[in-house]
């Protein structure tokens, strides 16, 4: 069940504050957004060749957009796929041990 509540929340990308709304079972979510988002704008930001903040932000969008693009067109890293093999080694794990408990 999702929470429908809606929550601001103040976050800092690159030095600035700013203020979002994001709905409070999202809140996680954002924030590992938000983390992502800083360390590549920091990451270019320190090459020191771009040094516009606004620019900083435009290229950052466009490697993110270009990971995302890579990983859905299934050239790059399958999330989808590594949670099924994930949540199937898991399973396996659990039965296993489930196993070992009755042997005791």
């Amino acid at each position: 069940m999702s929470s429908d509540k809606t929550n601001t929340l103040d976050v800092t990308i690159l030095d600035r504050e700013f203020r979002v709304v994001c709905q409070e079972d999202e809140r996680e979510a954002l924030l590992d957004a938000v983390a992502y988002l800083d360390k590549k704008m920091r990451e270019i930001r320190d090459l020191g060749k771009i040094v516009t903040v606004e620019r900083i932000a435009v290229m950052a969008a466009l490697n993110i957009a270009h990971e995302f693009l890579n990983t859905r067109l299934g050239s790059g890293f399958d999330i989808g796929d590594f949670k099924r093999r994930m949540n199937a080694m898991q399973a396996t794990i659990d039965a296993t041990l489930a196993e070992q408990d009755e042997l005791f």
